[in-house]
């Protein structure tokens, strides 16, 4: 019996090799929907590994893309977190109506959009990334910093008249982070399996003496 010779590489029509870098013109084509998809890959996986364990190509394989296309979308990995951590909401169309009532009810209502934001899945996945990475990366510091600070608390300050309006609302803030540390992160008991609207009934009068009190 005679044995077959192994069989060689094909060359003719053989596709060509896989080059880093710029992706194919095939994954460009499916840019959007890949796209989205390496959105939602890495704010799982910096959500449930932190930045520090949370990799490209980890995130790539999330998606079901190639390394490449993370990198022509997002470029680096620190761009890539600030990308995923984005909130699926606008602060600007919010803050209005919770800023704009009567003022005595202004710890209620931002107690409540605190929570509500929380609560909600599609929110609460990037802000776990951010608080879980802030404490040990700080890339994550960087975009915790730059999202409460300018998009949240400068513009809630700018409302307020009272003095020190700045140290006010950053102080409002660290009340708020604090719960959700406890709450969301560390998930203390019985903080974690408590009622949000009994949380607001007894954060409220806090926040309310931080931004209502002159």
């Amino acid at each position: 019996m005679t044995e077959e010779p192994e069989p060689t590489p094909a060359t003719d029509g053989a596709p060509a090799p896989r080059r880093r870098g710029r992706p194919s013109r095939k994954a460009a084509s499916e840019g959007p929907d890949a796209r989205t998809r390496i959105l939602e890959a890495a704010r799982t996986e910096f959500a449930e590994r932190g930045y520090d364990k949370t990799s490209i190509r980890g995130i790539a394989k999330a998606a079901g893309v190639d390394a490449a296309l993370v990198h022509h979308y997002f470029g680096t990995k620190d761009e890539v977190f600030a990308a995923a951590v984005e909130v699926t909401f606008e602060p600007a169309l919010v803050l209005p109506a919770v800023l704009g009532g009567d003022p005595d009810g202004l710890g209620e209502r931002l107690a409540r959009f605190f929570l509500s934001v929380w609560e909600d899945p599609g929110t609460r996945t990037p802000l776990l990334a951010i608080l879980r990475s802030a404490v040990t990366h700080e890339a994550a510091a960087n975009v915790l910093r730059d999202f409460v600070l300018r998009r949240l608390l400068e513009r809630i300050a700018a409302e307020l008249d009272v003095p020190d309006p700045t140290l006010r609302a950053e102080l409002a803030a660290s009340h708020m982070l604090g719960i959700a540390m406890l709450r969301y992160v560390v998930r203390a008991e019985p903080l974690a399996s408590a009622d949000p609207e009994d949380i607001v009934a007894m954060v409220a009068p806090t926040l309310q003496r931080y931004l209502g009190e002159g």
